[in-house]
């Protein structure tokens, strides 16, 4: 045990010397953050531009500029009532982001016996999500309406004799007795700065796995394996010893991460005793794949090539450069497969509610399988560290 803490102390205080690695264990990761927090800050934050046009000149028409002008939309959408030929040209341009087109004839047609023709629905190509909330709009207004009509069909044969105008107002007072509501799926709303601090925290302490292999490859090429190799210390020993290292190292960067991002940026980490098991199981995954980089490379030049496809490959797929959740279906998939994948699944649960450590026990367990499976490939090679 005290070699290993000799040796990790003296790997500790090499790096404490070199200036790469406190900038990308520490300033680096801080300011990429910020700076990737302020350039998605408005993604988290929909707000459509929608356009409306009353070709029908009917009552009707009225209703669907109220209804898209009401205080439920309005946190999501601002309306512009335009001629239809101004509100293609708009959606065209990008100028509005989709537009509903009342047809003529539709006030006369929901009042005969036929059905409701729909309400036609362009939407910009670049902007998909605006053009689905007018759609879902035109079909609820609709659906509304011919639920409408059915209630007064169903109170004249019935027996009713209230005028067929009276009739139509009460059914347009009451409202379909089932609504699909959107509501997010936690108590707080994911912000740019919570989703990338956690991110970019892990995406610099990847770089770890490089300076703990190419550490390794220095010492043995200047001899100090060597001179390990004639001393009483296995080659278990020294590997516990360069981990210890990373761990302290790992630890301190995303401790300094979590702290002043929480107290400067505002981000929100959720429950620290979950984000300590959380940051110490995914520093234990960086320590596995150092050991796993060290023992499978033959060459310096091996160690930078594994290194290089262990940080970008791993975080690419584990999205930290981008919104998991936006990402395709196979993308969300993949990330599961890579540790920060997972660990960012919990640092997202964790902002986006008040849960504890319950909350990450699934990424928790999935990021210890992967480390023990990757720290079970490098400890099977670990004696040719020295002798190999």
């Amino acid at each position: 045990m005290r070699a290993a803490l000799l040796i990790a102390t003296k790997d500790l205080r090499q790096r404490a010397r070199d200036r790469s690695a406190l900038v990308l264990g520490f300033v680096a990761p801080l300011a990429i953050a910020a700076l990737m927090s302020v350039a998605f800050s408005g993604t988290t934050h929909f707000h459509a531009r929608l356009a409306v046009v009353d070709n029908d000149h009917s009552p009707l028409g009225s209703a669907l500029v109220g209804v898209l002008r009401s205080p439920d939309l309005a946190a999501v959408a601002s309306v512009r009532q335009l001629a239809e030929a101004d509100a293609r040209s708009a959606v065209t341009s990008g100028a509005q982001e989709a537009a509903l087109i009342l047809p003529a004839g539709f006030s006369a047609a929901a009042t005969g016996p036929g059905p409701v023709p729909p309400i036609e629905v362009i939407a910009n190509p670049d902007h998909l999500i605006s053009g689905r909330l007018a759609e879902a709009v035109a079909q609820g207004f609709v659906a509304q309406l011919n639920a409408d009509r059915l209630s007064v069909q169903a109170a004249v044969g019935a027996g009713a004799t209230a005028p067929a105008a009276e009739l139509a107002r009460r059914a347009s007072a009451l409202q379909l007795p089932e609504t699909v509501v959107d509501r997010p799926s936690g108590q707080h709303e994911l912000d740019a700065i919570s989703y990338f601090a956690p991110a970019m925290g892990m995406f610099f302490l990847f770089f770890a796995i490089g300076f703990g292999a190419r550490g390794f490859w220095t010492e043995r090429r200047e001899g100090t394996l060597d001179r390990l190799a004639v001393a009483p210390v296995r080659p278990s020993t020294i590997l516990a010893g360069k981990a210890l290292s990373i761990v302290v190292y790992g630890l301190a960067s995303m401790t300094v991460m979590w702290l002043v991002t929480s107290l400067f940026f505002g981000a929100r980490w959720g429950n620290p005793v979950a984000v300590a098991l959380l940051i110490v199981d995914v520093v234990l995954a960086v320590v596995a794949l150092a050991a796993l980089v060290i023992t499978w490379a033959r060459t310096e030049r091996q160690v930078d090539s594994l290194s290089s496809v262990a940080v970008f490959g791993l975080t690419i797929i584990g999205g930290n450069f981008f919104f998991i959740s936006a990402a395709p279906t196979v993308m969300r998939r993949l990330a599961l497969v890579t540790p920060n994948g997972w660990a960012l699944r919990g640092f997202i649960d964790l902002a986006t509610t008040s849960g504890g450590p319950r909350v990450v026990v699934a990424p928790l367990l999935a990021i210890l399988t992967f480390t023990v499976v990757v720290g079970a490939l490098a400890a099977a090679q670990a004696r040719r560290l020295v002798v190999g």
